[in-house]
């Protein structure tokens, strides 16, 4: 389903600045895939003057706030879940930076899901052009009290 959502406040468990996305573009819970962007602009709290954009290091949270979106919707839109990133497999950034005034997509695929533990392989691109790639591990518990450990 294709989706313009800006308020990402009510599907992600964070708050700005710390939500580093900027609109989910969209979902499929039937082909199990997550669409969103980001544009980079001084505002973004990861923004460094530096390097006149955000480390490439980052590009692992936009696809891990990318899949939480999914998850969001695969859990038939209740309140946003507390969900932890266990990590990455093969990271691979072919860019030195996300580059300031530039818009990247990041699309994110559930390859495996037993309810709890997820992995997502996920890509971002600029211009359709493969910009970074990895296999991003999470795990959302399903009660509250798992949660809070």
């Amino acid at each position: 389903m294709r989706i313009s959502e800006k308020n990402l406040e009510k599907i992600l468990p964070h708050d700005y600045p710390m939500i580093l996305i900027d609109e989910l573009l969209e979902v499929d819970t039937d082909k199990n895939t997550v669409c969103a962007s980001v544009t980079i602009n001084e505002d973004k709290v990861l923004y460094d003057k530096t390097l006149n954009g955000i480390s490439p290091l980052a590009g692992i949270e936009f696809m891990a706030q990318t899949a939480g979106c999914f998850a969001y919707y695969k859990n038939n839109q209740t309140a946003p879940k507390i969900g932890y990133l266990l990590g990455s497999r093969q990271y691979v950034c072919h860019i030195e930076k996300f580059e300031k005034d530039k818009t990247y997509i990041i699309k994110a695929n559930q390859v495996f899901s037993d309810n709890e533990l997820v992995s997502f392989d996920c890509f971002i691109y600029n211009d359709d052009i493969e910009c970074a790639k990895a296999t991003v591990n999470v795990f959302q518990p399903k009660d509250d009290e798992t949660a809070a450990i």
